[in-house]
């Protein structure tokens, strides 16, 4: 039939793998990727810096539950998506990087872009390799894609070389790998799901700590059924959020530590003890408390808190299992209790919902947000990308549906903003896209809201501008004074006015009352907007919001 390149095959065996679109910035190196790609009816989306185009594939990988793909062209290229990459590893994110490299006939000869790679992504991704040859584009991009959904999920690097790309293979001595990768389901050791339930026979505080692993599963279902079977108050993190919907009566947000440090009995489901739950230690969990821990991946299990029941499973297996295995009890004093403790710091932060001073409040922005987002017939997805105004605006937001929250994860990396909105836009048009935008994390990647313009991806980005790094800022301040905190402030930015020069829409608040009206102008212009306002620096003091982790 014919002569197939390196290139085209990398294009059908994405077709093949259910990819639809690919994030790059153009680049020589990989151009035959393109070329595969128009051929076989992928969209090529092109970002204004390698790093959003990695961040974006990870985003895609989020919102499909699938392979993200990112193609980026040799040396430079490579080198500016690695900080992608390194988040999707901390995010456990099946994003596969594709870069270019010189020809094998120059390498080591001082070729343009010309430098070791592979070596670059060894610690960071699940595999790390170089093609060799035409011929083997298929069989490698089968065990990517193979690698990076299996188990605890994660990225993949492939280094191709130009001639490797443009070299051809014959079409009909050629055959496409099939069968290469399995879905199923890692069910739990039925003898850890009867200690599990002999615990909760027992428990009369018991609580559900569910992380990413719920969504990446689809077990929000289980997650529910097994709360209201066992009558169990749920907290969501990561991903998680929006996997219990927050008018469920056993959703409970405000007061996890209430919870988790009282409890006699918590499950973990699906996310570490890492900073975010404080390691498992005091004052979070007491360490009188029997842990149920279900994780994918057996080097979690145990580390950094000892459990009582260590379960490997995929969350849906694990929930399901508990579901159908767990007594039918009713603790209504307790959930009361709870529900009691949960509307009294609800009334506390109401009053910073509805303060009027000048700067604004975050809590007070955050909660003009989610009202408007949620608005009649929305169906909001919330990108967070910052510091404190994200972290005090996640206590706020109100989530309805699972996959509508997508933060950096723990890597804690910023400029995920636009990279992110870009691919879940693209992926689902029939959603409005709100982007938590801090003025810091902005300048990272706000270039490419040019991207979104150009690809007609409208979108609504929020951001809080305090003028400075404020998450680093106040407690270094605090620990060091004034004089010694060089580095934390930044100019009050127009950046209404950025996007705005990008051919987009722009609107500037620093009153409380232009908050929601410039938020539903926003979503009226139909166009990528920006919502510039003016924040109080001090908020998070006030509102005894503040923190920080090291």
């Amino acid at each position: 039939m014919g002569m197939l390149t390196g290139g085209q095959l990398v294009g059908r065996m994405l077709k093949k793998e259910g990819v639809r679109h690919i994030f790059t910035l153009s680049g020589l190196h990989v151009a035959p990727i393109y070329a595969g790609c128009v051929e076989e009816g992928i969209q090529v989306i092109d970002t204004r810096h390698e790093q959003a185009a990695a961040h974006a594939a990870d985003a895609y990988a989020r919102v499909t539950r699938g392979v993200g793909v990112a193609v980026v062209t040799a040396g430079p290229g490579v080198t500016d998506a690695l900080t992608g990459v390194a988040n999707a590893h901390a995010a456990s994110s099946p994003m596969i990087l594709l870069g270019g490299a010189a020809p094998i006939f120059n390498q080591s000869r001082g070729s343009l872009q010309e430098m070791e790679q592979v070596d670059l992504f060894h610690r960071i991704s699940k595999w790390s390799d170089r093609i060799p040859t035409p011929e083997l584009v298929p069989s490698y991009l089968a065990k990517a894609f193979r690698v990076a959904l299996s188990g605890r999920p994660g990225p993949v690097f492939l280094e191709l070389a130009w001639d490797v790309l443009c070299n051809g293979v014959d079409e009909d001595s050629l055959q496409l790998p099939r069968s290469y990768r399995t879905d199923a389901r890692q069910a739990p050791d039925p003898r850890k799901v009867d200690e599990a339930m002999a615990l909760l026979k027992t428990a009369e505080r018991p609580a559900i700590i569910a992380g990413s692993s719920v969504y990446w599963d689809g077990a929000w279902d289980a997650l529910r059924r097994f709360a209201e079977t066992a009558q169990i108050p749920v907290y969501l993190n990561g991903a998680g959020r929006g996997c219990l919907p927050a008018s469920h009566p056993l959703f409970f947000q405000h007061t996890r530590k209430d919870a988790l440090s009282g409890a006699d009995l918590v499950f973990v489901i699906g996310t570490p003890f890492d900073f975010r739950l404080n390691y498992g230690a005091e004052p979070t969990f007491s360490a009188e408390s029997k842990i149920v821990q279900v994780d994918i991946d057996p080097t979690e299990v145990g580390r950094n808190r000892a459990v009582d029941v260590g379960i490997i499973a995929d969350s849906h297996s694990a929930l399901t299992a508990f579901a159908d295995a767990s007594p039918r009890v009713k603790r209504d004093a307790f959930l009361s209790q709870l529900r009691e403790r949960e509307q009294k710091k609800l009334r506390d932060l109401e009053q910073w919902t509805k303060d009027d001073s000048v700067p604004i409040h975050h809590y007070r922005l955050a909660k003009e947000m989610s009202d408007v987002a949620n608005g009649p017939g929305q169906d909001p997805v919330f990108i967070a990308d910052g510091g404190n105004w994200v972290a005090m605006a996640a206590k706020v937001i109100e989530l309805r549906n699972p996959g509508r929250w997508l933060d950096p994860g723990p890597l804690g990396c910023l400029g995920v903003g636009a990279p992110f909105a870009l691919a879940s836009k693209v992926l689902h048009p029939e959603r409005t896209h709100w982007i938590i935008q801090g003025d810091g994390s902005f300048g990272l990647n706000g270039m490419d809201f040019e991207t979104a313009l150009r690809f007609k991806l409208p979108m609504v980005c929020v951001v809080g501008n305090d003028a400075a790094w404020g998450q680093i800022r106040i407690p270094q301040v605090q620990m060091f004074g004034e004089e010694k905190s060089p580095g934390t402030r930044l100019a009050p930015t127009r950046y209404d006015k950025v996007v705005e020069a990008f051919g987009g829409h722009g609107e500037f608040v620093t009153e409380p009352a232009q908050i929601r009206p410039a938020l539903e102008r926003a979503l009226a212009s139909g166009t990528v907007a920006c919502v510039n306002v003016m924040l109080d620096p001090e908020a998070p003091v006030k509102a005894g919001a503040m923190g920080y982790a090291v």
